[in-house]
C-alpha cells in the first residue's frame, strides 16, 4: 500500500512523500492572499473563502490571520459560522464545523497526530483523522481540539480545554483534559454569565 493509500485510509503514512504533497502549497497561497486582505475588502474576502474552503455556507465571518496546513482546502464550513483570530486548522483530513457555530481566538484544530512509538516518530510517520463539529457549538479562547474528535450541537466548551474525547450535545465542558461540567437547562435561561441576569428571553 503506497503512502498516499495509506493516508486515505486513516493509516499512519510517512508525510515526506513527495506523491503526498499535492497541491498543498498552491492552498496555501491562497490563504496567504486572504491574510493579506484589508479590513473593507468584503467581496475579495468573500471570493476568496469560496475558493480556499471544501465548501462554506453564507454568512460566515473569519478575522484574520488564519493558519491552515492545506489553506483550508479540507475544512467544510456551514452557515453562520464566526471564527475569531488567529485560528488554526490543521487540516490534513477533513474538517466538519456545522451551521451558526462560533470559535473564539486562537483555537486549534487538528486532524494529524505523530505516533507515540518512537521509531514510527524517527521515520516521519503521521497519521489523519477527522473532525466533526455540530451546529450552534461555542469554543472558547485558547481550545485545543484533538484528531477524530467530535463535539454535539449546542456544546459550550470552555476557555483553554484540551478535547481529547468526545462531547456530546446540550453540554458546558472544560478543562484538560475536557470533561463535562453541567448539562445546558434552566439556569441558561436565567443567567447568561455567572450570576449576571438575562435582561430579556424570547
Amino acid at each position: 500500500m503506497t503512502n498516499k493509500e495509506r493516508k486515505a485510509n486513516g493509516l499512519p503514512y510517512r508525510y515526506d512523500d513527495p506523491s503526498i504533497m499535492g497541491d498543498q502549497l498552491n492552498f496555501q497561497e491562497k490563504l496567504y492572499d486572504y491574510n493579506l486582505t484589508r479590513p473593507t475588502e468584503h467581496d475579495k474576502k468573500q471570493k476568496l473563502l469560496k475558493e480556499m474552503f471544501a465548501e462554506i455556507g453564507e454568512g460566515c465571518h473569519i478575522e484574520i490571520p488564519v493558519n491552515a496546513n492545506w489553506g483550508c482546502h479540507n475544512v467544510h464550513f456551514g452557515s453562520g459560522i464566526y471564527c475569531n483570530a488567529n485560528v488554526t486548522f490543521v487540516d490534513d483530513a477533513d474538517i466538519y464545523v456545522g451551521d451558526h457555530t462560533m470559535i473564539a481566538p486562537n483555537v486549534v484544530i487538528t486532524t494529524s497526530g505523530h505516533p507515540v512509538l518512537p521509531i514510527l516518530r524517527e521515520h516521519n510517520y503521521v497519521f489523519n483523522i477527522s473532525v466533526h463539529i455540530g451546529k450552534n457549538v461555542f469554543i472558547g479562547s485558547g481550545v485545543q481540539i484533538l484528531p477524530g474528535v467530535t463535539i454535539g450541537d449546542n456544546s459550550v466548551i470552555g476557555a483553554g480545554s484540551v478535547v481529547s474525547n468526545d462531547i456530546p450535545a446540550n453540554v458546558v465542558a472544560m478543562g484538560i483534559p475536557c470533561r463535562i461540567i453541567r448539562e445546558i437547562g434552566e439556569k441558561d435561561k436565567k443567567y447568561f454569565y455567572k450570576k449576571n441576569e438575562l435582561d430579556v428571553w424570547e
